[in-house]
């Protein structure tokens, strides 16, 4: 347990054209990455001919996953190499710290010690539920304090999740639920949504939680 309660975690971002997400979650897994959640985007690119042509916008999918660090940089590093990320319009990956985590397999852990936030000391929430679930987590954060969320449409592929049609492998969609919130709050509301959403057993959800540095437009009370 002591080592368990030590162990560090990783949030890892790649962000690839439409379509590839998919292919980016089989990669990480074949890595040990057990699962994530892909959300929907658009980036744009300066091209005379893309503009001519009225489709300067590009579709991209941003793919969150989250590993322990040893696990997250080797993975990192094997996708670098099949996605050559370098080369222009293949993507972009990286990585933050999480500091708080739940819902995965024998690792309930917020290490409330560990934040490097700014002077407003804010965190932010992330659970990650099946569609039609945000409700149930704003209504929970609501009543231990939150004061607002943001949900976020996506699709995820895990070992719970996963599901078949005709042979093929089927990525249900999922609701992204950000909240963000002081110090204080971010334990009161998180053991909230961990018992409305029963988040600590298999296929019910993900939560973690991420170190904000500086936040503007939010005030306290």
């Amino acid at each position: 347990m002591a080592q368990e309660a030590e162990r560090k975690y990783e949030l890892i971002w790649v962000v690839v054209n439409f379509g590839v997400g998919s292919k980016v979650l089989r990669a990480a897994r074949e890595h040990g990455v057990t699962g994530g959640t892909v959300l929907l985007g658009r980036g744009t690119v300066r091209s005379s001919l893309l503009e001519l042509l009225g489709i300067n916008d590009i579709r991209k999918e941003i793919v969150l996953m989250i590993a322990d660090s040893q696990t997250a940089q080797k993975a990192l590093e094997e996708l670098d190499k099949k996605f050559d990320f370098a080369k222009p319009h293949h993507g972009i990956a990286f990585s933050t710290d999480v500091v708080g985590l739940f819902g995965v397999r024998d690792c309930p852990c917020y290490d409330s010690g560990k934040s490097t936030g700014g002077d407003d000391m804010y965190k932010a929430i992330f659970a990650v539920v099946d569609k039609g679930k945000a409700e149930e987590v704003i209504d929970a954060a609501t009543a231990a304090g939150s004061r607002g969320a943001t949900v976020i449409h996506g699709r995820g592929s895990g070992i719970h999740e996963k599901k078949m049609l005709f042979s093929m492998p089927v990525e249900p969609e999922k609701d992204i639920v950000m909240i963000l919130a002081p110090e204080t709050l971010v334990e009161p509301i998180s053991n909230a949504i961990r018992e409305a959403l029963r988040i600590d057993e298999p296929g019910k959800g993900i939560m973690f939680i991420l170190d904000i540095n500086k936040t503007y437009g939010l005030t306290q009370g």
